[in-house]
């Protein structure tokens, strides 16, 4: 399948999504506690399935991961869906939710892209392609390419983390960051260094991992490697990486072969 294709498709599903999400939000809904404890509203199922449908049709072959109705289908291509990143936001009239859709291939995320329709933002990668912020909807302004910091010393990094218990864990003497609601935007325009996030799905991670290693950074999950579905894990620009891997004491990645 042609990547140019897929990034073409990529765009026109999330914004089919994002519109259908915004006309939600605008409308407000309110939300209910899933099993795990976490919000959902209908929305979330409307745009999921919004998505399911339109890749579905266009790439019948490929299966689907999403947060909301499990995975479909058997296939090396797996579409993961987040229909609405940042649920707790989205109900409470908060404009810092996101629609979320990356393309695994073989294992690895091969495109990724972020929709913040109420803040008329947008975020993308592909891998070897690099990563780009634009206005949403896409076409209304320029886009850019984004670079993560290229601070070099933890003396004058910018950190932060997911909560009280992560930051915690961080050197001491660094400066904290506090958090914004975009924490993983931050980074890759290079405003901050480092976001460590223990914890979360799949669905979280796949595009930001994407994005954050093309905008020229690093992600290292629990276990040493860099897979999503592991729980989370360190983001950081590469000139810190291997110095916060060591001070969180987490395995050492593997080198590729």
């Amino acid at each position: 399948m042609d990547s140019a294709d897929d990034l073409r498709l990529a765009f026109d599903t999330s914004d089919l999504a994002a519109d259908l999400a915004l006309a939600y939000f605008e409308s407000g809904v309110a939300a209910t506690l899933k099993a795990d404890g976490t919000p959902v509203t209908e929305a979330d199922r409307a745009v999921e399935r919004s998505i399911r449908e339109t890749l579905s049709t266009a790439r019948p072959q490929d299966a689907l991961l999403g947060e909301e109705l499990g995975r479909v289908g058997e296939s090396d291509r797996v579409w993961i869906i987040d229909p609405i990143d940042g649920t707790s936001f989205f109900s409470r009239g908060d404009p810092n939710w996101r629609v979320h859709l990356a393309l695994e291939v073989a294992g690895r995320t091969e495109l990724a892209v972020v929709t913040a329709p109420a803040l008329r933002r947008c975020w993308w990668a592909t891998r070897g392609g690099g990563s780009f912020e634009s206005s949403w909807p896409r076409g209304q302004g320029e886009s850019r390419r984004l670079a993560v910091s290229t601070t070099s010393t933890l003396a004058e990094a910018q950190l932060d983390a997911l909560d009280d218990a992560s930051r915690a864990r961080l050197p001491p003497s660094v400066a904290r960051t506090p958090a914004g609601a975009l924490p993983l935007v931050e980074l890759v325009r290079g405003e901050t260094d480092a976001f460590l996030v223990e914890g979360y799905h799949v669905w979280d991670h796949a595009p930001w991992i994407l994005l954050v290693e093309e905008a020229g950074g690093c992600f290292t999950d629990r276990t040493g490697g860099n897979a999503g579905d592991r729980g989370g894990g360190l983001y950081s620009n590469a000139d810190l990486h291997s110095r916060l891997l060591t001070v969180l004491q987490y395995p050492a990645r593997p080198r590729s072969r």
